[in-house]
């Protein structure tokens, strides 16, 4: 038991998507991305006047969210999706609601 003598040495608390030690740039990027307009189809489908784009986002947001998971790799990918994905619906939902395409 020589770790019990010595002192606990920890980890740096580091962030990232490649948890498996191998990088996996588009999927990094479509995770990312997917994630981003999500939350900028959330944000503008509060907007009324911002109805067209929010929902247009939302579409985007959703169909490129559904295609990143599908070439997902790790856990963190696929939790930044998913969470891309549902403020995607949401954007467009409320983009829909607000007008729509009209």
């Amino acid at each position: 038991m020589p770790h019990m003598l010595g002192p606990a040495e920890s980890e740096p608390f580091r962030l990232t998507l490649n948890t498996d030690g191998r990088p996996h740039t588009r999927e990094n990027i479509l995770a990312v991305g997917t994630f981003l307009v999500g939350v900028l189809a959330f944000i503008l489908g509060f907007v009324v006047s911002a109805h067209v784009v929010a929902t247009a986002l939302g579409i985007i947001g959703f169909a490129g969210g559904l295609f990143a998971q599908y070439v997902s790799v790790t856990t963190p990918q696929r939790s930044i999706i998913i969470m891309g994905i549902v403020a995607s619906f949401v954007g467009a939902l409320l983009g829909i609601a607000h007008g729509g395409f009209s």
